[in-house]
Formats: C-alpha cells, structure tokens, sequence
C-alpha cells in the first residue's frame, strides 16, 4: 500500500539558485514521480522502496548521472550539487511525513521458472555477510563486526563462536569469509577457513592502525575456535590505513587448491602490481604453501601466491560445478561491476581499462579495450553494487542447474544468469528490495539461501508445490 503525503513540506528549502526544493521537484521530477509524490511514469517516492540505493549520495549520484536505460535522465547539466542535495532532503522530509516504511520481505515470487515460497531461515543477525554448509545439518553464518555463528538442524545458536579472530571491523572490513574444508568430514581433518581485516598496532601520528586481508584455518570445539594457522599474510608493510576493498570469498577448485581475492585497498595502481597482494585473486594450498603451477612463481618480484590481476574489488567468488572454472564478480567504482572468468595469470585491466568513471563523475580513462587484458564476461552499468554470486547445482530447481546467482547490494536484486561456455546469453531479476543482499548460496537441500542486510536476515526460496 501507497504511504499518504503530508503536503506542504520543505517549502522554504532553498537551493544555492534561490528556488525552494519543492519547485525543484515540480519542475524535474513529478512528471514522472507524480506531483505529491506518488509515482506515475515512475516509480512512488514515499512507499519505503529505493529501488537503486537508499542512502543520500546514492540518490544524489542517480539524480546527478542519471539511470538512462531506464529512462531516468541525467540533471547534472541543469542542476547543482546543491540543487540537488536540497532535493534530496526533501524527498526524505517527504518520506518521513509519508510515514513511509520499508515493507516486510516477500513470501512468494513469481519468475519465468517457478513460482517460489520464501521464508526467513535465520534472524537476529548482524550485518552477516558469508555462509558456508558443509550438510543439510550443520552451517556457518560470518557477520561483518567479528562474529562466526553456528547453524544446526535450522536453529540458530546465539552464542558466536568464542576466540574467533580479532578483526578490524571497520568500514568494509571485518569477518568476510568461512569456508569448510573439503575432507572435513571424508578424512575428519573439520578444517574451516576465515579471511578477514587484519589490523597491526597504531603507530605514533597514524589516525588508524594499517590493516589488510588474512587468511587463517582453524577447528571449532565446544563452540570455540581452536588450532589456529595462519595461510597468508602480507609483509605487513603492504598493510593500508584505508577501510575498503578487502575482498574476498574462499573456494576450492577440483584439486582442492584454495582461491581468495583481495580488493585494491582503494589504491587502484597496485592492481597491477605483481609485488603488492591487493588487487588480486590468489591461489594457495589448503596448508598455505604455494602451487607449483601458480603463473607467477618464476617471475622475479611477483608475490608467488597471485593466480591473476587488474581487479578492484571481488567480493563474489564461484567454481562451476561441471567446468571448474573461477568466476568472480567485483565491484566497479561508478559504473563498470563486473563478471569475470578467471583464468590463470590474465590481467583484467584495472584501473588501465574500465567502464566505469569515479563517484564525483570525473573520468579514470576513456580506455575500455587494450591488449593484453581481459574484457568481462559481463558488466553492469550503473553498477548494481555487484556482490556474493553462486552456481546453483541441486534438485529443487532442475532449471537453474549450472546457472549462477548473483546478489547486488545498492539494487537489492538477485538476478539469475545463464552462462555458456565463457559468455552470459541471458539474465533475469528473481528478487528485488528485500534487502541489501550481500551473498547466494545453494543449500545441499536444493534450496537457495539469501543473505540479507537491512535487514539482516537469511531467506529461504524453495519451489511452490504444484
């Protein structure tokens, strides 16, 4: 149901020109938005939905660069930044004088395939970021403050994990991935991997401590993390005082090899740069030792743990389950997510090449194609906020065999891709504005798992009965 508007509001809001929001709106938006806000040509601006980011500097850059392929133009030419910022806060006045609210999740979806019941698995949560199963009894749930939880026979225990790793919980960083090992019940190794920020000491005149991607195995004992090892960790000179772009998700390839991404760190030149670990997706053995097949083991200065380069920021990693190929998906800057086929040694181009262009507008670089580096498989522009993504491989949803699942935090989507060899011939959205989804999985129940924040849920799709 439609919020009711309370009118007038902001009237006296002027923006740097002279002209209240409220002119502003009428004069370039209700058209579309209707002229008390209530949608027409467009969507309603005071029914709790942002259907392409919530918070003001994604408003602010949809109403600045547009949403063109929608038909949403860009105002960048016709309004300022204060212009615009002014208009923002009024249509959050308006939303709040709506007494508009963010409707409960759905309990049933409709796709081309299947007609699907949801429900919500887990709850209580916060800001949970990874889930790993290793059977239909026993999951683990990583949440982004430094917490690894335990899911038995779909109840959730609410104690974390005692003695998990400390992390630096800040900005993007904290506690990303989890992983079980792959003879963790065949050979009873119980084996699980984390990545996550790791910070040093601060030193004297440094405002934060220096941090960077780990990656450690441990056992969990009577709700303890114990026997920990360290697999990778960077010279701690290579650490970054900045809170972005740490990655990263944990797989195993069919020689149980381990693969984990590092973003950029927010400094896009060391992407390119075979002697620093950021910006890089990295193969190591499950002990922390190297391949000896890695690409650049023979390469004099290159970090031998690197398996390929030119990445920003991946945050979803999947294998197919009959190729075994490495497909990730990273985060573009504004514009320029991408999905890619990850292959041994192969550059992916960033920031020499991208489709995407910095948050204030301003260009990286008009190079989008140059030899020697890899196009995606596919890119979102604007971007989605592209995030956890996962081959689909069970028996509720035989269509989807194969096909993989890809979340999206600013769009709040799930879009399911068919793939063909190394190229997308079709992408369909299955859900949308249920929240921020920050990771699919496939359950070993056949079911799909979305891991949501805000709200910090998991949902559960299973095929409607027939």
């Amino acid at each position: 149901m439609k919020a009711k508007i309370i009118l007038p509001i902001l009237l006296t809001v002027s923006s740097a020109l002279g002209q209240s929001a409220d002119n502003l709106y009428q004069e370039h938006c209700s058209h579309c938005h209707g002229a008390k806000f209530q949608g027409g040509n467009a969507q309603s601006l005071i029914d709790g939905i942002w259907q392409f980011g919530d918070s003001a500097g994604h408003i602010s850059r949809n109403i600045k660069f547009g949403i063109t392929h929608l038909g949403m133009p860009a105002y960048e030419k016709s309004l300022t930044d204060p212009q615009i910022k002014s208009l923002v806060n009024y249509l959050f006045e308006a939303e709040k004088q709506a007494g508009a609210a963010t409707p409960p999740s759905p309990t049933s979806l409709q796709t081309q395939d299947y007609d699907i019941d949801v429900e919500i698995w887990a709850e209580g949560l916060d800001i949970p970021w990874n889930l790993a199963f290793l059977d239909d009894k026993l999951a683990l749930i990583t949440e982004r403050p430094g917490r690894l939880r335990i899911m038995r026979n779909g109840t959730l225990n609410p104690k974390p994990v005692e003695g998990s790793p400390s992390v630096v919980a800040e900005g993007q960083g904290g506690l990303l991935a989890v992983a079980f090992d792959p003879d963790y019940r065949e050979k009873g190794n119980q084996w699980i991997y984390l990545a996550f920020s790791h910070g040093l000491e601060k030193k004297a005149g440094e405002k934060r401590a220096p941090a960077m991607t780990k990656v450690v195995r441990g056992r969990i004992r009577n709700n303890r993390w114990i026997d920990e090892q360290t697999l990778f960790e960077a010279r701690h000179e290579e650490y970054r005082t900045t809170r972005v772009h740490f990655g990263t998700r944990i797989v195993f390839d069919a020689g149980n090899n381990l693969y984990f991404s590092i973003g950029d760190r927010g400094t896009g030149d060391d992407a390119q740069d075979l002697s620093k670990p950021n910006g890089k997706m990295h193969r190591i053995r499950r002990d922390g030792s190297i391949p000896n097949d890695n690409p650049f083991v023979q390469t004099e200065g290159a970090l031998p743990s690197i398996f390929s380069y030119g990445h920003r920021n991946p945050q979803g990693i999947s294998v197919h389950p009959t190729t075994g190929q490495i497909w990730a998906a990273e985060h573009g800057p504004l514009g320029g997510d991408e999905l890619n086929l990850v292959e041994a040694g192969k550059n992916y181009g960033w920031p020499v090449i991208t489709y995407g262009k910095n948050y204030n507008g301003t260009t990286i670089t008009e190079v989008v194609r140059k030899e020697g580096m890899e196009q995606p498989a596919w890119y979102w522009k604007p971007s989605t906020a592209v995030c956890g993504i996962g081959f689909y491989s069970g028996n509720l949803f035989p269509k989807w065999n194969n096909k993989l699942l890809v979340g999206a935090l600013k769009y709040e989507d799930v879009r399911v891709l068919d793939i063909e060899k190394d190229r997308v011939m079709h992408e369909e959205m299955i859900l949308k504005n249920a929240g921020r989804v920050r990771d699919v999985a496939c359950g070993p129940d056949g079911a799909l798992y979305i891991v949501l924040n805000s709200p910090d849920t998991i949902l559960r799709l299973t095929p409607k009965e027939q």
